[in-house]
């Protein structure tokens, strides 16, 4: 098997890694969803990256991955850090949007609006320009996202966005922030010591919360069994592959087929919920992946014609 995966082209194996990485995320929004409706978010978390965290560890350990620690510099740690701050704002507020809408499927597509906030960091930050393509697809993202956080029933300016909302712009944010920092640094740091920096300090965070608001550390065995699905496929089993992943293909093919991954939340919201979004947010899931497929497009032709690809 192993040698069999050796001789595969680098593409399929970028493809392949990026599609298990989708579906398991994809699943990652109907186990946490299920388990939230019966823990408070710290709770949650500390048995969700308690449960990665060990997985990861006993990966690293099988791979002999912390070698590489001896080589590390201080600025190393100090990236290590930064990237475990960003990464507990960034999930704190994506499970509070799980937690907060009503359909998982809404928070997946809402999210493809990430790589907008990834084009407008470069541009500012960067001083990246667009093209009309990839401005193109950020207009469509972004009507994607009014369409799908748009409250029909809305009678005060204040109900206009459905609730939930802001905490997916958040997560967006900082995730775009992340996904920079990653991309130049995942060979340095290799992608199972990245996956296991981040959940180290998810689990401590959880628990420094667990702590200060008194919370019980006994949950039900139903709670329990979807933390433990969930967090094999996400800490570990989605992280993990996703890293991976970038390391066989360019994050922009990566970017496009894991755009998709609120088709199968949506499928999976029926059939564990029952429950299936408005026409409305149905109209603004497909266009968020065709607005995020537009922006890759777009930056993919804008570096080939400067020779950057």
């Amino acid at each position: 098997m192993k040698k069999f995966w050796q001789n595969l082209p680098d593409k399929t194996k970028g493809y392949f890694l990026t599609l298990v990485g989708v579906l398991a995320m994809s699943n990652v929004y109907i186990f946490s969803k299920a388990a939230l409706q019966e823990l408070q978010l710290p709770q949650f978390g500390f048995y969700w990256f308690l449960t990665g965290l060990f997985l990861s560890l006993l990966l690293a350990w099988q791979q002999k991955s912390f070698k590489k620690l001896k080589t590390f510099k201080r600025k190393d740690f100090a990236l290590l850090f930064l990237f475990g701050l960003i990464e507990i704002a960034s999930t704190t507020f994506f499970f509070k949007a799980i937690s907060t809408m009503p359909n998982p499927s809404i928070v997946a597509f809402m999210g493809n609006i990430t790589p907008v906030f990834v084009l407008i960091l470069g541009f500012f930050i960067l001083h990246e320009r667009f093209n009309k393509l990839e401005i193109l697809g950020i207009l469509t993202t972004l009507s994607a996202a009014f369409l799908l956080s748009y409250n029909p029933k809305w009678v005060h300016l204040n109900e206009i966005f459905i609730d939930g909302s802001l905490y997916v712009l958040i997560f967006a944010l900082f995730g775009a922030t992340s996904a920079i920092l990653m991309k130049l640094n995942v060979v340095r740091f290799s992608p199972i010591l990245l996956t296991i920096n981040r959940t180290l300090f998810l689990f401590l965070f959880a628990l420094l919360m667990m702590r200060l608001q008194n919370l019980s550390f006994h949950i039900s065995q139903t709670a329990l069994k979807n933390v433990l699905i969930g967090a094999f496929l996400g800490p570990f089993l989605t992280a993990t592959v996703g890293l991976y992943a970038i390391k066989y293909i360019e994050v922009s093919r990566k970017a496009i087929l894991s755009s998709t991954k609120g088709l199968f939340v949506l499928i999976g919201s029926y059939l564990y919920f029952k429950k299936i979004p408005g026409n409305l947010q149905i109209i603004g899931g497909i266009l968020s992946i065709i607005g995020v497929t537009l922006i890759i497009t777009g930056k993919r032709l804008l570096q080939k014609n400067t020779g950057k690809i």
